[in-house]
């Protein structure tokens, strides 16, 4: 007869086991899909909304009755904050020690809005205090969400992608900075992905441009990103630092 086989994930298949994930714009779109990647790899999640409660409420609904056995604590929970105030952000990394008992170990900065002013205050708030409250020791891992058009530079998004560079070049200076500390700091920059952000206000003549300048044929989806963003937040990626990495499926910008 051959042996039972667990059906519960072993720690091996959870390398973010024991550890605290913040992600902010966390209700919807890419922020979404990384908070629900990093919960599957076993992190803690502090789901981060600016307005929409709602949305937020169902994404740590969804993590945290995906947990296989009952939990003193939540898996996920939420908290509004808008991170280009600075007291907002000092509240959020402490509501994430307090409701979860530990440091922080990544930041994910993933909140977009239309005011490209707030996009640069935002990261630059958000790193400064993870700067400070992040785990030291080789698990601190901060992960900020750039775009493609800072690379294709396309007409029309000159305050979107000049804000977008401000972060990719906060996240080198900042790698350089927290030399000795063990936080790494890594930037990813989605291509076009398959979101209400990207549909509202274009035609589908726009939309099918972008899918046929693409080499793989489609827009990419939240996944495409959250994956890259779990990889970096892991110790697999230890060797990988103070990088700009381009998710955009090869697409080709006319």
């Amino acid at each position: 007869m051959a042996a039972a086989t667990s059906t519960k994930p072993s720690l091996e298949s959870l390398p973010l086991q024991g550890r605290v994930a913040m992600v902010t714009g966390a209700s919807r779109g890419i922020g979404r899909g990384i908070a629900l990647r990093l919960a599957s790899l076993g992190a803690k999640v502090v789901i981060n909304y600016s307005s929409n409660s709602v949305q937020a409420e169902v994404v740590a609904e969804e993590i945290n009755s995906a947990s296989p056995e009952k939990q003193s604590t939540p898996l996920a929970i939420t908290f509004k904050a808008n991170v280009s105030d600075e007291s907002q952000v000092k509240a959020l990394f402490d509501i994430a020690e307090t409701e979860f008992n530990s440091q922080v170990h990544v930041l994910v900065n993933s909140a977009g809005i239309a005011d490209d002013k707030v996009n640069a205050r935002g990261t630059f708030l958000c790193c400064k205090e993870a700067a400070n409250k992040l785990k030291r020791g080789g698990r601190g891992r901060i992960i900020l969400l750039s775009s493609s058009v800072v690379v294709s530079l396309r007409p029309n998004y000159a305050s979107y992608a000049a804000s977008k560079a401000a972060m990719e070049t906060m996240a080198k200076i900042l790698a350089k900075e927290l030399r000795g500390t063990s936080i790494t700091v890594n930037c990813v920059a989605p291509g076009p992905i398959a979101t209400y952000m990207l549909f509202s206000g274009r035609s589908q003549d726009n939309i099918m441009g972008l899918i046929e300048a693409c080499p793989m044929g489609r827009l990419g989806v939240t996944m495409d990103v959250a994956k890259i963003v779990g990889f970096l937040a892991s110790d697999d990626r230890e060797w990988v630092y103070g990088q700009i990495i381009g998710t955009s499926g090869g697409l080709v910008v006319k």
